[in-house]
């Protein structure tokens, strides 16, 4: 099934496609890989989901923040590319949290991004290499922020038009 398809039938809804906030693009082709820039937990109604994780929130709220960032990472993918199945596979994801100094559970957090994106491309190619770490802070208070490295169709970047 097609990664579009998958969204679909997930019944997910992915937020509009956020802006950026700084002096950078929200993602970068080069050869065959699609760099997208850190996004955070961007909601249907352009707000963000906020709260340190262990003090201000719990790690169920930090769990949906990093799948709620992974939507807005789906979003942004969609804009810019104009289709999900462009995506080969997910291949290194950066998750970063929001945590209390003594927080220990940044790898079960940043596995609501994760199990996002195999629920969408598959175990094989929705599942790529990871790092899941703690900051003092985040911008904006946000809970997550997380960037990714995508593989994409070389069939797909060979027929698209040359600007």
């Amino acid at each position: 099934m097609s990664a579009d398809a998958k969204v679909k039938e997930l019944g997910l809804e992915l937020p509009p496609c956020p802006k950026p906030a700084g002096v950078y693009k929200p993602l970068v082709i080069t050869g065959k890989w699609c760099y997208v820039s850190g996004h955070g937990p961007l909601k249907s109604d352009k707000t963000m989901m906020t709260g340190r994780v262990g003090t201000e929130v719990d790690v169920q709220a930090g769990i949906a923040s990093a799948r709620q960032t992974g939507l807005a990472i789906l979003s942004t993918l969609k804009e810019y590319l104009g289709s999900l199945d462009h995506v080969v596979k997910v291949v290194k994801v950066l998750g970063m949290v929001n945590a209390a100094p003594d927080f220990k559970d940044h790898p079960l957090v940043i596995n609501g991004c994760s199990e996002l994106f195999r629920d969408v491309w598959g175990e094989d190619n929705g599942v790529g290499a990871r790092s899941a770490v703690g900051m003092g802070s985040l911008p904006g208070n946000i809970s997550t922020e997380i960037e990714v490295i995508f593989e994409l169709d070389q069939t797909w970047l060979d027929s698209r038009p040359k600007k």
